[in-house]
């Protein structure tokens, strides 16, 4: 069985079709990319995973669940994480304190929450920050912190909406080789992006191809860069070179 299954998910806006007709499966401990360029319905699709809007049809499947009707709270506590395009942390607390946040969705011990902090602000290579405030932090180290916000909450799926945006290539590809890691801890992903194709076939198990709402392409990264109708609604002629 998927760890996240889509049966024929839409979402209207007014007149507007956000998501359109989008099936999708994501099984244990894949990282997948949803990707297509700004407005294809990537935010609003985690949004619907993630609780924070609901279908107007279609089926949103957890764990064998149907959550599509779910809350994000609720969705949050059977193992959703989600991280957001703009970063908010608290800037008046710490980078521990803006991640004990999250633990204690699931321990009201301080004790716990700042242990299982510290060993993600580790994994994601933070330490050294971990006791300074996340106000004036660089745009990189914010990044991370939204990830290890949305980890401490111990999801089994964490959805990362545009989570190297704004980042240099080498920060995202250093950001890319952690995240490749999630596996580790038994947790699956699906990262939404625009234009940051390094990234995607650098750590994508499978790539996911929105265009205005529909699902036009899915397959490996290596497959997906192959298919002409990918080049020419997103990809463009300067990755042709791909299909050399």
């Amino acid at each position: 069985m998927a760890l996240l299954e889509l049966q024929r998910v839409s979402k209207k806006f007014g007149g507007l079709i956000a998501v359109n007709d989008v099936s999708l499966e994501v099984e244990r401990e894949e990282v997948a990319f949803l990707v297509g360029p700004n407005g294809a319905g990537k935010t609003t699709l985690f949004n619907l995973i993630a609780g924070m809007l609901h279908p107007d049809q279609g089926e949103i499947v957890f764990e064998g669940r149907d959550i599509s009707h779910t809350s994000a709270d609720r969705a949050t506590k059977l193992g959703i994480g989600r991280t957001f395009q703009l970063v908010k942390p608290l800037r008046n607390l710490t980078v521990l304190e803006n991640v004990m946040l999250g633990a204690f969705l699931h321990t009201s011990s301080t004790a716990v929450a700042a242990h299982e902090a510290g060993q993600i602000l580790r994994f994601l290579q933070m330490e050294d920050v971990a006791h300074l405030p996340a106000l004036g932090m660089p745009q990189a180290k914010l990044k991370r912190l939204e990830i290890a916000r949305a980890l401490a909450t111990k999801p089994r799926l964490i959805l990362l909406d545009e989570v190297v945006a704004g980042l240099s290539t080498s920060e995202a590809l250093v950001l890319a080789d952690l995240l490749a890691r999630l596996r580790e801890w038994g947790i699956s992903a699906i990262g939404g992006v625009e234009h940051v194709m390094q990234v995607v076939m650098r750590i994508a198990d499978r790539v996911l191809v929105l265009d205005h709402g529909t699902m036009i392409a899915e397959g490996t990264p290596e497959e997906v860069v192959h298919m002409p109708r990918v080049i020419e609604a997103y990809l463009g002629p300067k990755y042709k070179e791909f299909s050399k």
